[in-house]
């Protein structure tokens, strides 16, 4: 039996309720650990779920902070140095991901509060998870205020990948579930994600066909 509600229905919700509700809409994301640092030194963890693809030429993602109206340790270094990494979870330490999302006080390192290793390359002073098999280094370029609800959205490059060779097939897709890497509903619902097929580029009056 289907239930229709209207926007009045949604706003009426309560809270917490309707949060859960419109956040659940959005379907299945990839959840991501955004790894900072601040300009004394202190590093910061904080896992997101607004992780979205932007282009390849250039390689672009973007990622949507909430409102800064309370102070936001990820964006407050972004905004410092620019330089920051991603690092895609799997089922082995989603749980200790999820516990980035406490509101841990300014100073605090959550790679030490959830036993989450710091790693770096190449010299650079930007902190990546050890443990992720699947890592971004990456440029803020700028940022777009969604003036409807006060979100910020960063425009990020692409600025370096690492990752394990065996998942790289020979036309370069990059095979998640073969790392178990994890997808996330909502904000606290998280699932393991199984392959069903890759399908040929679309043409008109084509069928495609399995690759």
């Amino acid at each position: 039996m289907l239930k229709t509600f209207s926007q009045q229905d949604i706003l009426g919700f309560e809270q917490r309720y309707r949060t859960t509700f419109v956040n659940s809409l959005a379907g299945y994301k990839l959840p991501v650990l955004i790894g900072t640092i601040n300009t004394t030194g202190v590093t910061n963890l904080a896992i997101f779920n607004s992780y979205f693809h932007l282009g390849a030429h250039p390689p672009l993602f973007g990622l949507v902070v909430r409102p800064d109206s309370v102070e936001r340790h990820t964006l407050n270094n972004i905004r410092q140095t620019k330089l920051f990494t991603v690092n895609f979870v799997d089922d082995t330490f989603f749980k200790m991901a999820h516990q980035t999302s406490a509101r841990y006080e300014n100073g605090i390192s959550e790679f030490k509060e959830v036993n989450l290793n710091e790693e770096y390359f190449d010299g650079l002073n930007i902190p990546y998870v050890e443990e992720s098999a699947i890592k971004i280094e990456a440029l803020n370029l700028s940022e777009l205020e969604v003036k409807e609800n006060g979100t910020i959205i960063l425009i990020n490059e692409i600025k370096q990948v690492t990752l394990k060779e065996n998942c790289i097939s020979r036309d370069g897709y990059i095979d998640l579930p073969s790392q178990n890497i994890v997808a996330s509903q909502g904000l606290d619902a998280y699932m393991k994600t199984e392959l069903i097929t890759r399908l040929s580029y679309a043409k008109p009056h084509k069928a495609p066909d399995e690759i």
